[in-house]
């Protein structure tokens, strides 16, 4: 039988959010890492929101790079040297508290191991993996124990988990690498090859959030300074919602086509469920605006989007660190 843990940790490709039973949600700051040459290999000058600060505004030898892409660890030592950090902002007692983790739906055998390996390498006494669905599911008050059937889809910075669970069990699940990140990556792309302005990932992403729009007549606009491709010199530019939009809706397509194939394969009063309790969809890139205009016109299915839903999962994991008996019945399960 499990104890009753004391820590949820999610380490997201754009964001790290630590819950502390007891205390509430205690740390939500970027996975980041800024590092840059020296005589002994690369040195750490910054850890999350620090390195966020950095992000373009450092000459050309420092990185500022997340350890964590696609809801794997690509940079075992970063990463440790990133969860010590904000642990240590937290005065976590090593070798003596437990905690659950938050995992892709998908997580391979791999990837199990090395996240592990990673929690008990920073000091942890005790660790359990859960899939992030089931968290989303009971952050947004879903009861993962009926045998009613609960559709979730999360959008996070890294990948897309869509999941479809009942009696505390994923029935099949699936994880997409499509996150915020792409879209920044794509945005950036996508005013370089229109527009000639070289932009940098922060930029992309501010204007994500402020003006990214699926509403196809959306006004918002934002100007943003880049450097110019030919002249190589700084120049401004005013990007608008439609100038995000091209990049915004194949996102949402390509997910959209997952949900379709995954329901599809399901059994008959399977998808019967899913469609009386309609598709959760969480994480940070559903608050998107427009998302609702653009599933009511583009997705077959009734759906609802969770309103903090960049917060669900972590919320929800805290939820279950008070309740032993469903966690140990996902873990049964998991």
């Amino acid at each position: 039988m499990l104890n009753k843990y004391k820590y949820a940790i999610e380490i997201g490709g754009s964001y790290t959010k630590i819950y502390v039973r007891d205390e509430g949600y205690a740390l939500c700051e970027p996975t980041l890492v800024s590092a840059e040459p020296s005589p002994q290999g690369y040195q750490i000058i910054g850890l999350g929101l620090e390195a966020k600060k950095m992000m373009g505004k450092t000459n050309d030898s420092v990185e500022v790079f997340s350890p964590v892409s696609n809801g794997q660890i690509k940079n075992y030592e970063y990463t440790k040297a990133l969860l010590n950090y904000f642990l240590d902002k937290l005065e976590f007692k090593r070798n003596r508290d437990s905690a659950v983790v938050l995992v892709n739906c998908g997580i391979t055998s791999k990837d199990r191991e090395t996240m592990l390996s990673l929690m008990y390498e920073v000091g942890f006494k005790e660790v359990v993996l859960i899939p992030t669905v089931f968290c989303s599911c009971i952050g947004a008050g879903k009861n993962i124990s009926s045998t009613k059937t609960n559709m979730i889809v999360n959008i996070g910075g890294a990948n897309t988990d869509i999941a479809v669970i009942n009696m505390n069990s994923i029935i099949k699940g699936a994880t997409l690498g499509l996150g915020g990140r792409a879209v920044d990556v794509a945005i950036a792309n996508q005013i370089a090859y229109n527009h000639g302005l070289v932009l940098g990932l922060g930029t992309s992403e501010t204007l994500k959030r402020e003006v990214g729009s699926l509403y196809p007549n959306d006004t918002l606009n934002m100007e943003v300074t880049g450097v110019d491709i030919e002249s190589k010199v700084p120049r401004s530019y005013i990007i608008s919602s439609n100038d995000l939009l091209t990049v915004l809706e194949p996102f949402f397509d390509e997910i959209i086509r997952s949900i379709d194939v995954t329901i599809t394969s399901l059994p008959p009063e399977i998808t019967t469920d899913i469609i009386n309790n309609g598709v959760l969809f969480v994480g940070r890139m559903s608050k998107i605006a427009g998302l609702s205009n653009y599933l009511k016109n583009n997705f077959r299915y009734p759906f609802k989007i969770v309103e903090d839903g960049e917060n669900v999962s972590i919320l929800g994991a805290g939820k279950l660190l008070d309740d032993v008996d469903l966690l140990q019945k996902i873990y049964e399960n998991c």
